[in-house]
């Protein structure tokens, strides 16, 4: 499998402390995520929607309703890491939610409309962290792991890029 269509802006690098100036730039990214995934979007068709980054790989419609559902459980873990002591976390099978209906539909509005909303809470949540909460983190048990909230803030950064070039793929295909 060709490494640069499966990670075309690359593997995400793993920073334990990042610093204010990293968390900011992600924090932007966060922000404007949605108005950038929407301009992404402009012009396409249910038929567009259809269309694969990669063999194998998801399509346009999944990769949307696959942002919200991903991001939706970021959201929530980061709260949780916030409001307990080192929490372990649900974790899902990001395949099996793909090929539910509600993921597998090309109506994708609903799932714009969650991201658009989520990532405007999810900002205004997260901007007003200070040093302390950014170092607790959650544990996720199948990946024996403990996050950060401060490098799972760059991680859905990245996240949000990782997906946006896999759209701008599949569109140019």
């Amino acid at each position: 499998m060709n490494e640069n269509i499966k990670f075309p802006i690359g593997k995400f690098e793993w920073i334990e402390k990042p610093n204010s100036t990293q968390i900011e730039s992600a924090l932007q990214v966060l922000s404007n995520f949605p108005q950038r995934l929407k301009e992404a979007l402009a012009g396409t068709t249910e038929k567009d929607f259809l269309k694969h980054y990669r063999t194998g790989g998801w399509n346009i419609a999944q990769v949307v309703h696959h942002l919200a559902d991903s991001h939706l459980h970021s959201y929530l873990r980061i709260k949780h890491a916030v409001l307990e002591i080192q929490p372990h976390i649900k974790d899902y099978n990001e395949t099996d939610w793909a090929t539910l209906p509600d993921a597998t539909n090309t109506e994708i509005s609903y799932s714009l409309e969650l991201l658009n909303a989520l990532h405007k809470r999810w900002t205004v949540f997260l901007k007003q962290l200070d040093t302390e909460q950014l170092k607790r983190s959650y544990f996720h048990p199948e990946r024996n792991k403990f996050y950060p909230v401060g490098t799972t803030i760059l991680l859905y950064a990245w996240h949000c890029e990782h997906h946006l070039e896999h759209i701008k793929i599949a569109l140019a295909n």
